[in-house]
């Protein structure tokens, strides 16, 4: 699989990333060890997951996985922190909570270092510059090699960014960003994705598929087995079973007709080579869904191609996110 740098940064990471949000949850070790074989055997090395993910027991399952069926040096292991059960308090971006979450993330994967940290999302109740104080002591201390963000709008990448650059040597630079970016969800293109390619700064897509949608598997109503039916996920899958999404969807399975591949290889294709993207992250349940979705590491979408799914998912645009002058 190619290797893409992650950013303006050294690191390198496969051009697709396997995603682990239902791990421990909805997947088991034994399904999961079949994901990371599988993800590995294809040159696969970004393995994304969080200290939220199954209560921790997504990390505790890759950690169960790493150095005994995969080398740990052969994987870019990149883990997230923030995110806390709290209806008062989503999110805790304080010093304090951020570096004992990114401890005990560290103790359940089995490991000493994690590649990339990232802050799971935006907290308004902690100052900017305490959070990302928590980035600088990880990297500083060894127990990351690299930082980023994860859900920060575009004027809040911007400041972290700009923070972090304007000392360098002693803070760390954001290495990336990881936000829902699709043909089903382009909003990222307002203002993230311009801020990202300015500073610097490489894109994790999450939920590229549209959150499964863009597979084509709804067309015709919501599968017994799939995330649309279960009582954890419909909610997720539903915003994304309207009219307009159907209309996206169709030119999806179109344009796969017309390649002789799967909708799911178009839609993947697509976001992957956007720029800016560096490794779209994939979910999986099964081991052979994912192996059809690494399947699209030989496809390159033809130019006319690309241009009509852009045409047909093109988000509206106005001031100020577009130039004035062409209003």
């Amino acid at each position: 699989m190619e290797q893409r740098h992650l950013g303006r940064t050294g690191l390198r990471v496969s051009r697709i990333g396997l995603g682990t949000l239902t791990w421990g949850r909805d997947i088991g070790e034994e399904a999961a060890a079949e994901q990371v074989k599988t993800f590995w055997e294809a040159g696969g090395t970004l393995v994304d997951t969080a200290d939220v993910y199954g209560g921790g027991e997504a990390e505790y399952l890759l950690g169960r996985l790493v150095g005994g069926l995969v080398p740990r040096r052969d994987l870019v292991i990149a883990t997230k922190a923030g995110s806390v059960p709290d209806r008062d308090r989503r999110f805790d971006g304080s010093r304090g909570h951020l570096l004992d979450a990114l401890d005990a993330s560290l103790e359940r994967l089995g490991t000493d270092y994690v590649d990339l940290w990232q802050v799971h999302a935006f907290d308004p109740a902690t100052p900017l510059e305490e959070t990302l104080q928590a980035l600088d002591l990880a990297v500083s201390s060894g127990r990351a090699r690299y930082a980023g963000v994860s859900n920060y709008c575009g004027w809040q990448l911007a400041k972290a960014a700009t923070w972090q650059l304007a000392a360098p040597g002693v803070r760390t630079r954001i290495a990336s960003t990881q936000m829902e970016y699709s043909l089903l969800q382009r909003g990222v293109e307002r203002e993230v994705l311009p801020a990202a390619l300015d500073l610097g700064i490489g894109l994790l897509p999450s939920s590229p598929l549209g959150r499964g949608v863009l597979t084509g598997k709804y067309r015709d109503g919501v599968p017994a087995d799939s995330r649309g039916a279960s009582d954890a996920m419909a909610a997720f899958v539903d915003p994304y079973l309207d009219e307009a999404a159907g209309r996206i969807v169709d030119a999806v399975v179109t344009a796969a007709r017309g390649l002789a591949v799967t909708p799911l290889e178009v839609a993947l294709a697509w976001i992957r080579d956007r720029p800016g993207v560096v490794a779209p992250i994939v979910g999986a349940r099964t081991s052979a869904q994912l192996a059809a979705a690494l399947s699209v590491e030989a496809l390159s979408l033809p130019e006319e191609i690309c241009r009509a799914l852009d045409d047909v998912s093109a988000p509206v645009h106005r001031y100020p996110d577009q130039d004035w002058s062409t209003l």
